[in-house]
């Protein structure tokens, strides 16, 4: 295996529309803006006002910025993965793709300089992104949004790395529940209209509830390697069959919010059709449910996590 294809491998590209799903809602809802998916009506309805909505949200540098901040966290969260799981044998004998330091394919060395240079990146990425928000008028609120920067990049490497390790004592569910979810939502939101609404909850909570039923997926296919080693997930705690229960849980509540934000919110049936996305998440309910081999739901975990990115990009278009 080449280093690039080593490199593509840890950075675990297939985990990123999951990222960027939050950033996507948040960005969608703080736009004053109409959606952008309305756009080729009003083409023709109404002549260059799809242009206008094309430029304020696909080419407004904000939005994009806050894609590469995010990924980039993904990818430094994805890497300490990597190295964390390498450097305590937990890799060693696991389901699923295969991890590049335990496969000696790269070393724990190349991997925590590689680390170190994504989150010096990411880090400058979101300076530039948070500048772009508020400029040199709202200095509070960098200095807020900075440090929010500086916990996510300490979140993503302590969620392996380290004795304190909080993936390995079943704490890893609620920091995915509150930065892929409340902070990726709620922070865009804040970055485009600089206010909150309470009803932002909802959609956020959706997003980390899915969220976190990928990574619990991720936990019930490695529950037998976890429990080896000592990784004390939830799913390692509770069992499979309260696993599973707390699964349907995560699934259900997140739905239940969505449609309660449109209820909230509603002006026209099509607002619902990201309803459609929630096909994949029921059908996994019922492969779950079935399931008596934990490596077999390894295949779940890409279907959960593309529908969450289907889900937030039909709930943008249309909410």
């Amino acid at each position: 295996m080449s280093q690039l294809k080593a490199w593509l491998g840890a950075a675990r590209l297939r985990t990123l529309p999951l990222s960027v799903s939050g950033i996507i809602v948040g960005a969608a809802l703080g736009n004053p803006i109409l959606n952008v998916l309305e756009a080729k009506w009003l083409e023709e309805s109404a002549g260059g006002i799809a242009c206008t909505v094309y430029d304020y949200y696909f080419e407004r540098p904000l939005f994009w910025f806050a894609i590469l901040t995010t990924i980039g966290f993904q990818v430094l969260s994805n890497f300490a993965n990597d190295y964390g799981d390498g450097v305590k044998g937990t890799d060693t004998h696991r389901e699923g793709e295969k991890r590049m330091v335990a496969s000696g394919i790269i070393s724990p060395k190349q991997m925590k300089k590689g680390m170190y240079i994504t989150a010096g990146i990411t880090l400058l990425i979101a300076s530039m992104l948070i500048f772009m928000a508020f400029g040199n008028e709202n200095f509070l609120l960098a200095f807020i949004f900075f440090n929010l920067a500086i916990a996510a990049v300490i979140a993503a490497i302590k969620y392996t790395v380290g004795k304190s390790a909080y993936g390995y004592s079943g704490k890893g569910d609620i920091f995915v529940f509150l930065f892929f979810g409340l902070l990726s939502v709620l922070g865009t939101y804040f970055l485009f209209a600089h206010s909150l609404k309470w009803d932002l909850l909802l959609p956020a909570t959706s997003i980390g509830v899915f969220s976190a039923a990928v990574l619990n997926l991720n936990n019930m296919r490695d529950i037998e390697n976890d429990a080896k080693v000592g990784k004390n997930t939830l799913v390692v705690k509770w069992g499979s069959q309260k696993a599973k229960k707390y699964h349907y849980f995560l699934l259900i509540l997140g739905m239940t919010t969505a449609l309660l934000y449109t209820l909230l919110h509603y002006e026209k049936p099509l607002q619902f059709i990201y309803a459609l996305a929630f096909i994949p998440f029921i059908l996994n309910m019922v492969t779950v449910g079935k399931n008596k081999e934990p490596r077999l739901l390894d295949a779940e975990l890409k279907k959960v996590a593309l529908s969450t990115f289907a889900f937030a990009i039909l709930f943008s278009a249309f909410h």
